[in-house]
């Protein structure tokens, strides 16, 4: 079964996540199949718009922790020590740029997010050229605290370094509302006019001719495109080394030792220490 499913729609392009017995979590082919179906759809002269979403309960849930954490033996997430950085970086790379297809295509995206868009997943919804979420929905890089870095560097391009920072510092799950009123995001609506609202955008954007799309896209892009490439290779052996640092070495093993949701609250509620291995003290 496809992991992402591509369908045509008049002028629209349907870009679907298809695994929703896993809250659409990335495998090590999702977003390989994600460029693919973003290139099918930029390749066809009868699409001017494409939207991105995910099948079942929400958008993604990041990557499949749950796999690469509590798997046993090396993937790769997760080499043995010492670990070779530049395969984690070949590795991670490729992920990186299969997501920024989002953000190349020749076309505009809008990604809809209901549900949650966290972790690895904010970094796809992100490179999107407009993302609408619902009102409740989450949106987050939870790793930060411990065991991953975001590799497309989006935050930092859409918020500025100092909310940048306040993301990232704490490992935070934000509403859609927040996201809006951040500047995260276009926009947050109640969950139930989200279809509605990201229909009558993508309408809205179809009847403009594909060449000027294209060239106020590219227009845009130009003027940060050049920072985000450097800024996402720095980003992405970051995240390689903070899976492989002491404190996520330790994090993996707390993940076998207690299981993957366990280690998860610990580590999201602050009442781990990474550092020794151990609960923190009161």
């Amino acid at each position: 079964m496809a992991k992402v499913l591509f369908e045509k729609d008049g002028r629209i392009g349907r870009i679907t996540l298809n695994r929703p017995e896993v809250m659409n979590a990335i495998d090590n082919d999702l977003p390989h199949e994600l460029a693919a179906a973003v290139a099918e759809a930029d390749h066809d002269r009868d699409i001017h718009v494409m939207v991105l979403s995910g099948a079942g309960k929400a958008f993604c849930a990041g990557y499949d922790l749950a796999h690469y954490a509590e798997g046993s033996g090396p993937n790769n997430v997760v080499q043995d020590m010492p670990w070779d950085p530049m395969q984690d970086f070949q590795f991670m790379w490729a992920n990186t740029q299969a997501f920024m297809s989002l953000f190349r295509a020749m076309k505009p995206v809008i990604c809809k997010v209901h549900g949650y868009a966290v972790a690895g997943s904010s970094d796809i919804a992100l490179c999107a050229v407009l993302t609408i979420m619902g009102d409740t929905a989450q949106i987050g890089y939870m790793p930060t605290r411990v065991w991953g870095c975001p590799t497309t560097a989006m935050w930092v391009h859409r918020i500025g370094p100092e909310k940048a920072k306040r993301m990232m510092f704490t490992g935070d799950k934000i509403s859609g509302v927040e996201a809006a009123e951040m500047g995260l995001v276009l926009k947050s609506v109640p969950n139930e006019s989200l279809d509605e609202a990201v229909e009558t955008l993508s309408a809205r954007m179809a009847t403009v001719p594909i060449n000027q799309l294209a060239m106020q896209k590219m227009v845009i892009n130009a003027a940060v495109e050049e920072k985000i490439n450097q800024i996402q290779r720095l980003a992405t052996v970051f995240d390689g080394i903070a899976r492989h640092s002491p404190e996520g070495n330790n994090f993996k093993a707390r993940v076998a030792q207690v299981g993957w949701k366990q280690a998860v609250e610990e580590r999201d509620q602050g009442t781990f220490n990474w550092t020794k291995h151990k609960p923190l003290e009161n």
